[in-house]
């Protein structure tokens, strides 16, 4: 039976051994080309290694629907500037005797390795130990033989860093050496960044694609000083996004959907010389799901119920009317785990002229 460990395990002699040891732990990301009849997102990998006998263990993520083209992350801006996707987190990584073969022949390398001796040494010395003695060291439980008997039943977990994250420090923070788990069952609850749908939800939330905003204006491109400028976006325009993110290992497989809806477009004309309509240039939904209502003839004399009115000339050049729509972003996963995340928004720009209305005195 594997050993039920009830400890997380960490080395504490040594600390440059240590993280040359646990640089072979930490599953580097690779990304795939689009996927086929996906013509709007990617698939994109983090990808373990395989045991040479066809049991293939990986830690995988698996990106799809609406989702940023080449692997990287999507355009949705948070609209809570204090969340972050996740750095790293742990995932399946390989089988017992793919892993005893991939640890054994880097420890060794290591071992051999010119100057490597002092704490360094004792440090891989006691690394080697723990994965190969049962007894492990001090009261941390270990693995006899590398859990070789039990290759089939469970998988080795480690390391994944987001290779989103910017900050080396928080992308490597997931430093708990490779531990067991048998199929079918959970991590154990202390490593609390071991990969859950709800993980699974905040990176599809981060690799997340919205459709592109463009309102339609009328006058079209080109208005004039103080008249006003009707905004608008059809319901077909725009519709509710989704993006999925799945990890699939022998016996694990969880799966989570983020799916943003738009509630909100908000108008910035680009210049402090312009009115919006509303004055808080927030255009609400609608009840059949447009924004804003079409301009038609006869409605040159009333306030539009979205839109902009510029006071002065753009002379020779444009304003960028920048129009962002705000989403309400909600998940769903595996076991019917769900909640909200934070808003998201994403906005274009576009290129208003506005002209001085002439006037001849006679």
């Amino acid at each position: 039976m594997p050993v039920n460990r009830s400890r997380r395990t960490t080395l504490t002699t040594g600390a440059a051994a240590l993280t040359l040891a646990l640089g072979a732990f930490v599953t580097e990301p690779a990304y795939a080309g689009e996927q086929p009849g996906n013509t709007q997102g990617s698939n994109t990998e983090q990808s373990g290694g395989g045991d040479g006998n066809g049991i293939y263990a990986a830690a995988r993520i698996q990106y799809s629907g609406s989702v940023a083209k080449g692997g990287g992350p999507g355009n949705v801006t948070p609209a809570d500037v204090n969340w972050t996707p996740p750095p790293c987190w742990y995932a399946p990584y390989l089988g017992a005797k793919a892993f005893k073969e991939k640890m054994s022949k880097d420890i060794e390398g290591q071992l051999n390795a010119p100057g490597m001796g002092g704490h360094a040494g004792a440090a891989l010395s006691e690394l080697q130990r723990h994965y190969e003695d049962e007894y492990g060291w001090t009261d941390t439980p270990g693995y006899k033989d590398y859990n070789v008997e039990n290759d089939g039943k469970g998988m080795f977990w480690a390391a994944v860093e987001n290779p989103d994250e910017p900050d080396l420090l928080k992308r490597s923070s997931c430093n708990d050496l490779p531990f067991w788990v048998e199929n079918g069952e959970a991590p154990p609850p202390q490593y609390e960044q071991a990969i859950t749908p709800q993980i699974l939800a905040a990176l599809a939330y981060q690799h997340m694609e919205l459709p592109d905003t463009e309102v339609t204006l009328a006058p079209e491109a080109v208005t004039k000083v103080n008249l006003p400028t009707w905004a608008w976006l059809d319901k077909a325009v725009f519709d509710e996004v989704q993006a999925t993110a799945a990890i699939n290992a022998p016996g694990f497989n969880l799966q989570a959907t983020t799916t943003a809806k738009p509630v909100a477009l908000k108008l910035q004309p680009g210049t402090a010389d312009a009115e919006t309509y509303p004055a808080s240039g927030e255009c609400v939904i609608n009840t059949d799901g447009s924004i804003g209502e079409p301009y038609a003839k006869g409605k040159a004399d009333e306030t539009p119920p979205c839109g902009i009115k510029y006071l002065r000339s753009s002379g020779e050049g444009t304003f960028k009317l920048q129009a962002t729509i705000t989403w309400d972003i909600a998940w769903e996963g595996t076991g019917g785990a769900g909640g909200d995340l934070p808003d998201g928004t994403f906005g274009n720009d576009q290129a208003v002229a506005v002209q001085e209305i002439q006037a001849v005195n006679r």
